[in-house]
Formats: C-alpha cells, structure tokens, sequence
C-alpha cells in the first residue's frame, strides 16, 4: 500500500512475545519460510501477522506444557478436522523440526476419521502423501 502510514503496533503488542513467537516459528517452520512470509508483509496485515506472531508461536508454541511434537500432531489433526487443508502442508513440512514421524502423522488423521469423518482424513492423508513425496524430491 504505497503512500499509506504504516500500521501502529497491534493493540496489546508485546515485544517480548513477539521476539519469542518469531524464535519458535523459526524453528519448527525454518528460517526460509519465515522470510518469504516477512518479505511478503505488507502494512495492511502487519497488525495481523503481529497478532499470529505473537498469540499462535509467542503463546501457544512457546508453551512448555507439551512438546513441539504433540503440538504439531494437535495441529495437524485440528486442521484437518476442521477442513482447513490449505495449511496442512505447511505443517507437514514441519514435522522435520519438530519431531513428529510419519507414522505419528497418520496416527492423527486416523482419529480424525474415527471422531471427525473419513472424507477429511483421507483428503488429508493426501496432502500428506504429496507433501512427503515434494520433501523427498528437495521440495
């Protein structure tokens, strides 16, 4: 948006939080990742991305309640059970860092199917079969 004023800080921005969020989306997410999404930032959603920055990697990443790995099987069983697929692969790509197996990944959406519905397990186990095969390739 050129011309405009960039965004103020989100309300209730924390620095701290931020720092830490952007740490922890590093590393489960990698470094490249993390700058093609900043690159791409603009001032019209810096306030949103702050907000995910901060509450989605800074909070609930950052926890120490659970592990990175069940973190990322919660995730992507809530994602697929939502029929939220796009972000899926994302997510996949992060079981390199975070330690979920392939077999943890497929423990998820077998409870998806069971407690949520087959249709949205299996098209998530597709998205789970390419994304592999991409990671296999060096995509």
């Amino acid at each position: 948006m050129s011309g405009a004023d960039p965004a103020p800080p989100a309300a209730g921005h924390d620095k701290d939080r931020q720092d830490r969020g952007t740490a922890i989306r590093r590393a489960v997410l990698g470094d490249a990742h993390v700058d093609r999404a900043e690159a791409a930032r603009t001032d019209f959603d810096a306030p949103f991305q702050d907000l995910i920055t901060q509450a989605a990697w800074g909070t609930v990443w950052a926890s120490d309640g659970i592990s990175l790995r069940e973190r990322s099987m919660l995730t992507l069983a809530l994602l697929a059970a939502m029929g939220n697929f796009d972000e899926i692969p994302m997510h996949i790509r992060a079981t390199a860092r975070t330690g979920a197996s392939q077999r943890d990944v497929l423990e998820c959406f077998q409870h998806v199917a069971i407690y949520c519905g087959v249709p949205k397990a299996n098209h998530a186990l597709k998205i789970a079969r390419q994304t592999y095969a991409d990671m296999e390739d060096g995509g």
